[in-house]
Formats: structure tokens, sequence, C-alpha cells
């Protein structure tokens, strides 16, 4: 793959790189460099943390790179996910791998725990290193990774302790590239302005763009807004069936002629569209059939009043379906840890 291939393959579908030049060097030097992305195991894999994702990662892998997949059970732990149980989150670890196998994460990714990093004496000597380069108030900066807010950690310390974790996570596995979605670039930044203190080499944050929750966004921050694996009323799954993901587009934030913070028009646009072209089916009465190949052409024909919400609903759902049916297919041969998940969910 020629070096402006590899270079396309990375920025595409990316909300944002830091920084891209950092990015083209590093394609320049390296023909295998090494990437992750970090995941709390702590709920199930819906279509916005999970169908970007899944074809960024192959898209990283194309480029040639190493991929790791990390499970930050101990992470999850620390933000009380699954009632802090270790046991119950290494079970949705399990669950993950099978998540992303069955959204077609390439088999050379590894899948790899935080507790296989957190056993190394050097790990905690590097996470003391870490707090003492960076004040408490830096610290607290970065604690929206967690899904948490500043004050939080007034009430339990072992929260201070999680960025410097993370911060530790991208050098002990001596990465080259961090991803995440935008809600994770604090925990990158932290990185990349502590790792000259410490001596690190610098790492290039690429960073995907987050899909609002069925209830749109509203006046809600994009991170508070987001499709959440911790909410899955919040959430499409990549499990769901046709009738419960017909159900939830049919309920889903969707005003007429406004695209902002629109569940469902951020979903043709991050999760559909990029995967080819969407055709909307209407009757002669109402236009007849319509097909866009971009969001640009979708969203003119939607904030016009020549696309209706019921009638981009009824194309949504039916693609996601389509979309989503090999993840349904893996879970009805492998169900083991989607039931196990269940079972811990619904106690």
């Amino acid at each position: 793959m020629s070096a402006e291939s590899r270079l396309g393959h990375v920025e595409r579908g990316t909300e944002e790189i830091v920084t891209r030049q950092e990015l083209i060097g590093l394609l320049d030097r390296e023909a295998h460099p090494k990437a992750y992305i970090g995941y709390e195991p702590s709920g199930f894999v819906h279509i916005g943390n999970g169908i970007p994702v899944a074809h960024k990662i192959k898209d990283l892998v194309a480029a040639g790179f190493d991929f790791t997949f990390f499970l930050a059970d101990w992470h999850a732990m620390i933000n009380n996910k699954l009632g802090g149980d270790l046991d119950a989150i290494r079970t949705c670890g399990r669950y993950f791998e099978d998540a992303f196998r069955a959204l077609s994460v390439p088999d050379g990714v590894r899948f790899l725990l935080a507790s296989d990093l957190v056993t190394r004496p050097s790990y905690w000597r590097d996470v003391i290193h870490v707090s003492k380069r960076a004040s408490v108030a830096r610290i607290k900066r970065a604690l929206t990774i967690m899904g948490r807010k500043e004050e939080d950690a007034d009430l339990d310390a072992s929260m201070l302790i999680y960025p410097a974790m993370q911060v530790t996570d991208i050098h002990t596995m001596d990465l080259d590239l961090a991803l995440g979605g935008m809600d994770q670039r604090h925990a990158h930044m932290l990185y990349r302005d502590l790792a000259p203190k410490l001596g690190w080499k610098k790492v290039v944050g690429v960073h995907t763009p987050l899909l609002v929750g069925l209830k749109g966004q509203g006046r809600m921050d994009a991170i508070d807004a987001k499709m959440s694996k911790s909410r899955p009323e919040s959430a499409i799954l990549i499990h769901d069936s046709p009738e419960d993901i017909t159900g939830k587009v049919e309920k889903a934030f969707c005003p007429p002629r406004d695209t902002e913070g629109n569940f469902v028009t951020e979903t043709t646009r991050l999760i559909l569209l990029p995967h080819g072209p969407l055709r909307v089916e209407r009757t002669a009465k109402y236009g007849g059939d319509i097909k866009f190949d971009d969001f640009r052409s979708l969203a003119a024909a939607y904030r016009s009043g020549e696309l209706h919400p019921k009638d981009l609903k009824a194309a949504v759902s039916r693609e996601l379906a389509d979309l989503l049916a090999p993840a349904r297919a893996y879970f009805e041969r492998k169900p083991e840890n989607l039931e196990a998940l269940r079972r811990i969910t619904a106690s």
C-alpha cells in the first residue's frame, strides 16, 4: 500500500488527528506501528461504539498497524461499573471480544486485559511517575474520560488514579497511535502533555465522532448526549432484532427539517452512508424512491422538507437491520457470553 493510501485509511471517518504531521512522519518511519483502543467492559456494544470503531480498526490494520484492543477491567472497577465486580467485568470483556469479532475485526487484532499489565512491577512505578508530574487539577480535568465530573473524585479518591493509569497503559504497550472517540481526547492529550516530562515518546491521537443517543442531543454536551453502552435504553445494540431496531428508531429523536443533534440523520452520516448509498422507499404520491450517495445531499433534502422523517426512519431501520445481520448471526451461533452478561445486568 502506498504512503498516500495508508494515510487515507487512517484519516477517513475521523473527527480529529493530533497531529496530522506527526502521523505522516510515523507512517514514513514505521511499516508496522503499534496502535490501540481501550474500552471499559461495562455494558452492551451498540452501533455508536461498535460499527465505526470496528471499521476504523480494519482501516488501521489495512494501513499496516499492529493493533491491540485493550479491555480496561481494572479501570471499570474503579469506575464502579457492573458494581465494581471484577469477575462480572471480565465476563463482559469476553462478550466484548465476541462483539467485535462479530463486527469482523481482523483475526490479527489482539485483545488484552488491563489485568495483564497491572501485575508488572514497573506499571505501578510509572503510575506514580505520571501522578508526580501532573497536578490534581490537571488530573481532574481528565475525569470526563470516565464519564465523570471533577467533583466526583471528592467522594472517591481512586478516581484520581484512573487518568494516570490510562497514560501508563499507553506507555506500557509502547504505542505509536491511540484511537478513541472524542470523549477520550482528554486522556490522550494528558499523555501528550506529560510525555516530554517523562522522557516518553509522543503518540498520535486519532479521534472519531460520537453518535448521539436515541433521545438526541438537545441542550446537552455532545459527550453527555452520546449513545452509551451503560445505558441500553439510549442505544441500538449490535445484536438487536430487526423488530427492536424498528421500534427504537420509530421513537427516536428526529425533528423535521433539523439535522442538529438528530439521532436518525446522524446515524445516516456516521453509520450507514460510509458503507454505501442509502435508498429511501416512498410511494409515487410522495415523490417515489430516492437514493442518497452522501450526507450533504441527504441533509439538504431533509432540511428542505423534501425528505420526511417517517420515510427516513423506515429506511434507517431497514438498513441497520441488514447491516447488523452478520452480528446477530454470530451471537446465534455463540450466545454464551452475551447471555452471561444479560444475567449479570438483570440481577
